[in-house]
């Protein structure tokens, strides 16, 4: 196939192009490594190095990139976007276009394939109604219509799949979770990643990478580990990710924060944890979520506490112990001394990028 895929540049806090980073990366990357030519246009909303981009794999596959600055004046930058964006749809003609991102690339994407009369995809990778985006006057119905328009739809979890599925009578509809690559997450020795980050080496150490967000849930971590920490003077909290002024990082003695760690340094991260704990809210973002970082901390065979929320109740469905009721802080605190009294060795098998890519072009060409 012929594949242009459009997203924005800045995800996660992390840029596609230049960190090469997570679904927005690895969606037209393994389907350019599987021998199809995709060609990805990136609207950077903050100012980067726009033009082309090419980028070779190792078994000489090429993934090419065109980005582009919005600019400081919304409507005329993203004018300049289209203009552009559609004299290399024009070039290309491809046989299928691909949008992710948040609901404006949704809109783009359908225009564009209108324009040009050529099927057109959307990935979900959250519930793009739920993004501050949303809030554009005029722009959630253009979203709602780009949805019900498109020949199929991809999502991150199966919650999601269904509300497309139920809300949008959608019935082409496909589950793809964010996931890892293979080989880049795996168990290593915990002593050495602690001493890594300086973390003292026979504490017991739960930690949290990503967002420390209060709309994630991240101030009743906070409130658990101090009253928990009052208890237990070996307790310790590692905390690696961008801080919320909302939800200040408490002032402890026994809170390590590492700041914004390179993705490549996450795996030492979760090695050198005791207790891996996942975030979340009920909450439209939160019903629908399904964190990349769940499958990170799975590869590494450390344990794991999550919210008992949309797919993440349904992955851990089989293990009760690694759930904790979303805003109630007693539970939060009995599970996570539980765990660390009694680690859960969980076996749920963990796709790579590579295999979801498969699953993806074979739906595609469907």
């Amino acid at each position: 196939m012929k594949v242009v895929f459009l997203c924005k540049r800045q995800y996660m806090q992390k840029d596609v192009i230049d960190d090469r980073y997570a679904r927005l990366y690895e969606i037209p990357n393994q389907l350019a490594q599987l021998g199809h030519k995709v060609d990805g246009i990136c609207l950077s909303y903050r100012k980067r190095q726009p033009g082309w981009f090419q980028h070779v794999q190792q078994n000489d596959a090429v993934l090419e990139w065109y980005s582009f600055n919005l600019g400081l004046l919304i409507i005329p930058g993203i004018w300049r976007y289209l203009k552009a964006t559609t004299k290399l749809i024009d070039s290309s003609k491809p046989d299928v276009l691909i949008g992710s991102s948040d609901c404006l690339h949704a809109v783009i994407t359908a225009y564009l394939a209108r324009k040009f009369k050529i099927p057109y995809f959307l990935d979900l990778y959250d519930n793009y109604e739920s993004f501050g985006l949303a809030k554009i006057p005029g722009l959630l119905p253009l979203y709602r219509l780009a949805i019900k328009n498109a020949n199929g739809i991809c999502c991150v979890s199966e919650p999601l799949s269904d509300y497309i599925r139920q809300h949008y009578g959608h019935n082409n509809v496909i589950t793809l979770e964010s996931t890892i690559g293979g080989s880049d997450f795996q168990p290593l020795d915990k002593q050495t990643c602690r001493q890594r980050f300086k973390l003292p080496v026979d504490a017991r150490i739960i930690g949290v990478a990503g967002s420390l967000n209060r709309k994630r849930g991240i101030a009743l971590l906070y409130e658990s580990f101090l009253q928990l920490a009052a208890q237990d003077t070996n307790l310790h909290l590692a905390l690696a990710g961008p801080a919320d002024q909302h939800s200040p990082i408490p002032d402890q003695p026994r809170i390590h924060y590492l700041g914004l760690l390179p993705h490549s340094e996450i795996v030492a991260f979760y090695n050198a944890l005791d207790l891996a704990v996942v975030c979340m809210r009920d909450t439209d973002f939160g019903r629908y979520a399904f964190p990349q970082k769940t499958y990170e901390i799975l590869a590494c065979q450390t344990p794991i506490l999550t919210a008992r929320l949309g797919a993440l109740e349904q992955t851990f469905k089989d293990y009760p112990q690694c759930l904790y009721e979303p805003d109630n802080a007693i539970d939060l605190q009995n599970k996570i001394t539980a765990l660390l009294n009694n680690p859960c060795t969980i076996d749920i098998p963990v796709p790579t990028w590579s295999e979801q890519a498969q699953r993806l072009a074979r739906w595609l060409q469907k």
